[in-house]
């Protein structure tokens, strides 16, 4: 037995906010624009069950059977059952599809990254198996599938699409999404920040850190030539887009764009969005905290993973579900002095006091 795309299975993180939905379904290119309106639908469905499931525990996680690493990825077929039909599981060989082989190496290295780094056991830390569907497809507004143009963790598992060809490929593709989206299940399992607000922002927040942190990690890349762009790897190339987020430099990841707009994050607090949208701001504020982190990484070099990435584990372990960015910022840097030195805390506080905090 499955459930559908947006049933009620647990907390809904989508990697593509709404605004660059919202945006899509305004396009003059009929297209486009019919694919997003369907996407919208999908949208409207999983907000519902994410404001219930903030409210609940966090799932009970499908235990792994041997307490080590294991995965399990499941064929869609282009409908919005989940999980679908199991076609990899864990030590089996490289399938035919690309999408079922990206799925299972990308999960495989955020598993890996928790682990070897932090002695995490999967994303409960207690060895929960890691569930993921591929070629998910969505219900448009006619009620005919189509394929979904986003990836998702729904508080068990993960869903991928396949994207509409014209501005978003495989969602697969993207180690840094994929292991963004996994993120949210650790989070779910730590602090399990309310997805709403500052809060909601900080959420995002740690699902980007982390995201690119294990892409850095995999590529042995240093903070000063690591790229800071989050889901560079799922857009159709064209020169007004980069990615879906910049870390580095809020705001800038797409410009002008025919199909996404532009990039409307705000990188100060001077300039925070507190209106209703996006659930308060959680995509669109994330970029403030994520300048933060970058500015803390240049500062110190090297692999940002390390002091950087342990200061920001230990913080998302001891926050509490009400969190604000200031919260944060206060946080990271009594862990900075107190883990590391006055050196480390000092950079800490200069990276939040260049955002406004």
């Amino acid at each position: 037995m499955g459930s559908r795309v947006g049933g009620a299975r647990g907390a809904v993180q989508c990697i593509v906010p709404p605004y660059i939905v919202e945006h899509m379904a305004r396009s003059e290119d009929p297209r486009v624009r019919d694919r997003a309106l369907g996407a919208l639908a999908h949208a409207a469905a999983v907000r519902a069950v994410r404001a219930f499931a903030q409210q609940m525990p966090p799932m009970m996680a499908a235990p792994s059977p041997t307490g080590r690493k294991t995965r399990l990825v499941y064929d869609a077929r282009k409908k919005d059952r989940l999980p679908g039909k199991l076609v990899r599981g864990e030590g089996d060989p490289k399938s035919a599809d690309v999408a079922v082989n990206e799925a299972y190496d990308h999960s495989g290295d955020t598993y890996d990254f928790f682990h070897d780094l932090f002695g995490r056991n999967s994303l409960d830390d207690a060895g929960m198996t890691l569930i993921s569907s591929v070629h998910v497809a969505e219900v448009d507004g006619r009620g005919k599938y189509q394929p979904m143009s986003n990836a998702f963790w729904d508080g068990a598992q993960m869903a991928y699409g396949d994207g509409d060809g014209e501005v978003f490929t495989r969602f697969t593709a993207s180690l840094d999404v994929v292991a963004h989206e996994l993120t949210h299940g650790v989070q779910s399992y730590t602090s399990n920040l309310v997805y709403r607000g500052q809060s909601g922002a900080l959420n995002e927040h740690f699902a980007d850190v982390f995201g690119v942190l294990v892409r850095q990690w995999r590529r042995s890349e240093t903070a000063e030539t690591a790229s800071w762009l989050i889901g560079a790897d799922v857009l159709v190339p064209a020169p007004t887009r980069r990615g879906i987020r910049d870390m580095e430099h809020p705001g800038t990841a797409f410009t002008d764009d025919p199909a996404l707009g532009t990039d409307p994050q705000p990188d100060h607090v001077k300039n925070i969005y507190e209106g209703p949208a996006d659930s308060g701001g959680v995509h669109l504020n994330s970029g403030i905290p994520n300048r933060a982190f970058v500015l803390v990484a240049r500062a110190l070099g090297g692999p940002a993973w390390e002091t950087p990435g342990r200061i920001w584990y230990d913080a998302m372990l001891q926050l509490s579900r009400t969190s604000t960015f200031a919260d944060l910022a206060t946080l990271t840097a009594q862990i900075a002095g107190d883990r590391f030195d006055a050196a480390t805390k000092k950079a800490v506080k200069a990276a939040w006091r260049k955002v406004g905090l």
